[in-house]
């Protein structure tokens, strides 16, 4: 789909049901949304999946410039925006993983958590970049595709359908967009905001890539306490050459295994209702409510909550509804303290409970309206 955002004319690829948890995938340099059809079709499903083409990439001609990479994280914050996403997951390949740092630095209300995959804080030799932009302006991305080819898959993999593939997608990259961003990768480094960031993250790099290698990632991983993935035998587009081995990583980051429900569920239930609380209600569990705790936590916690399907903001204005429509105030008290923890505004409660006044009757709002007011006023 094309749309405005931000003043642009974009183009957006969109896989996964309406309301699924937003996932948003950020290509690399010289390539475009279609770097991620394996990732797109695997993750859609349990994600809603928007893959936009950069400005100067793909079908998204704009290439004025100069800019810079936090002028990329804008773009995106603008998509996101137009389609009406609060929230996302967001994930990035080189220069994309770039500005998902960049997102996550100026937006990090609106993300969920990061995957970034064979990027850095900073790419040198920055005269590199700016040579290769001259390069290309001058001969055209002609000049450049066997030496960018060579970094980005391997020789047993340079036969490859895909392979093919890739090699068109950078040929067919205006020369403008291509130039004007590997300028922004020359002047970028985001060390010291990506160092600042609380979020989510994992790392993933391949083995054989000579453009941002292990040490890149590494150090990338560190400085987000992020978990590391090492892909062995690929370079440095394992979207296409080890698409499997990809999404595997990136679902484990973002559905992981449970191994212990009731472990899950305790965590889910600290991070919600607050580490203080749930220790002060385990502390006074006797026999005969120790039973309810666990079957609490492993169902509604370890079970439900736990799910990919909506994000924990969701999740928190739904119990919101259903308590305050059945009236179980004690509850409606503890989960409207929770929206503290959860990305739940007051604004958001304001608009829930009109809908509970709407289907659930104006009684049961009002007194929860009043107990909101008692809570989220202090």
């Amino acid at each position: 789909m094309f749309m405005h955002a931000g003043g642009r004319v974009t183009h957006v690829r969109v896989d996964g049901p309406v309301g699924a948890v937003p996932l948003l995938l950020l290509h690399s340099l010289g390539t475009s949304a279609e770097v991620w059809d394996a990732q797109a079709r695997a993750l859609a499903g349990p994600f809603r999946v928007f893959r936009p083409d950069l400005r100067g990439h793909g079908l998204s001609a704009d290439a004025s410039g100069p800019y810079e990479i936090a002028d990329l994280a804008h773009d995106v914050v603008d998509v996101m925006d137009a389609l009406h996403i609060s929230r996302a997951h967001v994930a990035g390949l080189s220069i994309g993983g770039m500005v998902a740092q960049a997102v996550a630095h100026h937006a990090p209300n609106r993300v969920l958590s990061l995957i970034l995959i064979d990027t850095a804080m900073a790419i040198p030799p920055a005269q590199s970049w700016l040579d290769r932009a001259a390069l290309v302006r001058a001969q055209g991305l002609g000049a450049i595709v066997d030496g960018v080819m060579a970094r980005w898959v391997t020789p047993a993999f340079m036969n490859d359908p895909a392979a093919a593939g890739l090699r068109t997608m950078l040929l067919r990259t205006p020369a403008e967009g291509y130039a004007l961003a590997a300028e922004a990768i020359a002047r970028a480094d985001l060390t010291a905001p990506t160092g600042a960031l609380q979020v989510s993250a994992a790392v993933i790099v391949g083995a054989l890539d000579e453009a941002t290698p292990v040490a890149s990632a590494r150090a990338l991983a560190t400085a987000l306490k992020a978990t590391l993935a090492v892909l062995p035998g690929v370079a440095h587009i394992p979207t296409v050459e080890a698409p499997d081995a990809v999404t595997a990583a990136m679902r484990g980051h973002l559905i992981p295994p449970v191994i212990n429900v009731f472990e899950a569920g305790l965590a889910m239930r600290r991070r919600v209702l607050g580490a203080a609380h749930v220790e002060r209600s385990m502390a006074q569990a006797t026999a005969m409510d120790i039973d309810f705790q666990h079957f609490a936590t492993e169902v509604a916690w370890g079970t439900v909550w736990t799910r990919p399907g909506l994000t924990l903001r969701e999740r928190s204005m739904l119990v919101v509804a259903l308590l305050a429509g059945l009236g179980h105030h004690e509850e409606l008290r503890l989960h409207l303290n929770a929206t503290r923890n959860t990305g739940t505004t007051p604004a958001d409660v304001t608009e829930v409970l009109l809908h509970v006044a709407a289907y659930a009757g104006i009684p049961a709002a009002n007194s929860a309206v009043r107990l909101a007011k008692e809570i989220l006023g202090e």
